[in-house]
């Protein structure tokens, strides 16, 4: 009988197996651990061993070796089609139980779109996540009725989902939560990012329950619903972020419909239509219209947000996305900040007689967003102002310096990446939200790498020796650590007051 061991010892045995995979011993481990094998590594073990794509789907895939009993997935349950379809009833309002998901996925395979769109519909489900590679997934509609389609990715932080969902460096994105517990903190008009969120849509594990939080104004679900935007609840996340850790972020459409009905192979053809964010311009899509002021601080406990009294410096920022908050890290630092649209010039910037100019996060692929701004930064540097980038100003910074960028398989998203500070030595806990990153060994001499991801060794932040400019990969104000990174500010003051 073909097993997973079978397979590794047709292939020379693991550490065989890991290098022509090019995937490390302990990946290999967790394969036998899962009795499951990548569906990107079948084509290689195929050529290598001489199986048929068939054979290995039919022993590699989660759940084959144990066919003959119900598929359970991650969460050791059966999932609807091994139930009775009762078993999952819609909570009644103040409920806070653990759902079963209404349909574990079907895991990704190289033979998907041979027979595409396969799961039954359980009976309750009307919403459902088609993949660009066939995949159906049958869930439980949340916010607004509607379809939305971009790239799946997905997001480990426990707390923030509200600042997660306006973040605008998510346009373009639909966010599978790994924590269980999105909405048991309801919404409130302070957690927010920007006005309007970018986020194209959200995938849960659970049903949004009541708020239980006395910051909270507003049910979740009426929330999303306020501002057009479509979930889904009763997915199996965990099966979910395998599959995209394991075969990279997937384009997805996302559909809640009003009257039940799916007309599932246009929804599968328009998945397939879309073209992904590579090559992609997004920042023109979230940037401010017009040029306005910031003088909005930090929230403190029994005060709210406070306003800059007395400004130090003034800093003209531009912005690609900007997240709230960092503008209110900049004015809690004694900055007075002058927020620009993507597109403005370095004459425009200069204009405003800025101290330092920051760079702001973003969405996209920032080799697209660098065409206009790559030169307006160039412009910036030969001016011999004092820059500070973060996430998207990160990229385009090392672009206008001659780097280049890359897309990341998965991505980095969430509030636990440890990243080590080259300088200091000093490790620091870090928010992030990024699916490109900079080449290092693109770098020109002139400006050496500061901060390097422990994950996996990614770039992180970079500084310039013959300007007055660094950034970072991460964002220092979301406050994981919870102040680990603030001093990245201070360093941007100290700056301007050294060249001022």
């Amino acid at each position: 009988m073909l097993t997973i061991d079978s397979i590794l010892a047709r292939l020379g045995g693991p550490e065989a197996a890991a290098r022509l995979c090019n995937v490390s011993t302990e990946a290999i481990k967790k394969w036998r651990q899962a009795r499951a094998i990548p569906a990107r590594h079948w084509p290689a073990i195929a050529r290598e061993t001489g199986l048929s794509l068939d054979a290995i789907a039919a022993h590699a895939e989660p759940g084959a070796a144990t066919s003959a009993a119900p598929n359970t997935g991650s969460t050791g349950r059966a999932p609807p089609s091994a139930a009775p379809a009762t078993s999952l009833p819609r909570p009644q309002p103040g409920a806070a139980r653990m759902p079963a998901p209404v349909a574990a996925p079907a895991p990704a395979t190289a033979l998907a779109a041979e027979a595409p769109l396969a799961a039954p519909r359980p009976a309750g489900a009307d919403a459902c996540l088609v993949l660009a590679d066939g995949s159906l997934l049958w869930g439980r509609g949340l916010g607004a009725h509607g379809k939305s389609v971009g790239e799946v990715c997905f997001n480990t932080s426990m707390t923030g989902y509200q600042e997660i969902l306006t973040d605008s460096s998510y346009a373009g994105q639909i966010i599978t939560f790994t924590f269980p517990h999105i909405g048991n903190v309801g919404a409130n008009p302070e957690d927010i990012e920007a006005s309007t969120p970018a986020a194209r849509g959200l995938i849960l594990r659970a049903d949004i329950t009541e708020p239980a939080n006395w910051r909270a104004t507003q049910h979740l679900d009426a929330w999303l619903k306020s501002h057009g935007l479509t979930g889904i609840a009763g997915i199996d996340t965990r099966r979910l972020t395998r599959r995209i850790r394991d075969g990279g972020a997937p384009t997805g459409l996302l559909c809640f419909s009003a009257d039940g009905a799916f007309a599932l192979d246009a929804l599968l053809a328009e998945a397939r239509a879309w073209p992904g964010l590579e090559g992609m311009d997004l920042a023109r899509e979230v940037t401010c219209r017009q040029t306005y002021g910031w003088d909005e601080t930090r929230w403190t406990l029994g005060q709210g947000y406070g306003h800059l009294e007395a400004p130090r410096h003034h800093v003209v920022a531009i912005d690609f996305g900007a997240k709230r908050n960092i503008l209110r890290c900049l004015a809690s630092a004694g900055c007075r900040v002058t927020v620009v649209p993507a597109t403005a010039t370095a004459a425009e910037v200069l204009a405003h007689q800025p101290d330092g100019i920051f760079l702001s996060n973003g969405p996209g692929d920032p080799a697209a967003t660098g065409a206009y701004a790559v030169p307006t930064i160039r412009a910036l540097l030969d001016a011999g102002k004092p820059v500070f980038g973060i996430c998207l100003g990160h990229q385009l910074l090392a672009l206008a310096v001659g780097a280049q960028t890359k897309k990341l398989f998965r991505g980095h998203r969430g509030a636990n990446h440890p990243v080590k500070d080259l300088e200091t030595g000093r490790v620091e806990i870090t928010s992030q939200n990024h699916g490109f990153a900079v080449m290092p060994e693109t770098l020109p001499p002139s400006a050496r790498v500061t901060h390097v991801s422990l994950f996996d060794g990614t770039n992180e932040g970079i500084a310039l020796a013959d300007r007055p400019a660094f950034s970072v990969q991460y964002h220092p104000e979301a406050s994981p650590g919870p102040q680990d990174s603030h001093y990245l500010f201070e360093r941007f003051v100290q700056l301007m007051e050294k060249r001022g």
